[in-house]
């Protein structure tokens, strides 16, 4: 009976973790991500199994790749559809390098192009100012402005 008590007198507060727990943003967004890479991974699996296996087998005189296989002391081994977990796995990898790698390194490219950060603290009394400031608005002291990069032209 005194457990009984005890835990309904937790489950409330229990309870009310749990939800604040779930509805967190990074859970959701993350929890967003599985689902939308779980669909993305089966569909290039469909893509590898149902299109590319059956052009590849094709070429090599083979009706279905994926039957491939060889049998050791009656041990079978499927080879052919360890080669299409394979093909997967580079285009889905392939996928993710040049639809998310390859435009975030080309925007972080661009962002670090030699042009000056647009503050930068000064030296006498670490305040923000801007980066071609001669003069410190805040101690007054004199800062030499930091030199823009000239781009080849």
């Amino acid at each position: 009976m005194f457990f009984r008590g005890v835990a309904f007198a937790v489950l409330p507060g229990m309870w009310k973790g749990f939800r604040q727990f779930l509805l967190r943003g990074n859970l959701l967004e993350l929890a967003v991500a599985v689902v939308i890479g779980t669909a993305f991974g089966a569909m290039i699996s469909a893509l590898v199994r149902d299109l590319m296996t059956p052009l590849i087998a094709a070429i090599g005189g083979n009706s279905d790749f994926s039957s491939l296989a060889f049998t050791v002391n009656s041990s079978r081994f499927l080879y052919g559809d360890f080669l299409n977990s394979v093909l997967s796995f580079v285009m889905v990898s392939g996928a993710v390098y040049f639809a998310v790698v390859v435009p975030m390194s080309r925007l972080n490219a661009r962002r670090s192009s030699g042009k000056p950060p647009a503050t930068r603290p000064c030296p006498d009394c670490l305040s923000e100012i801007p980066s071609q400031a001669r003069r410190c608005a805040h101690c007054t002291s004199e800062v030499t402005p930091v030199k823009t990069l000239k781009t080849g032209s």
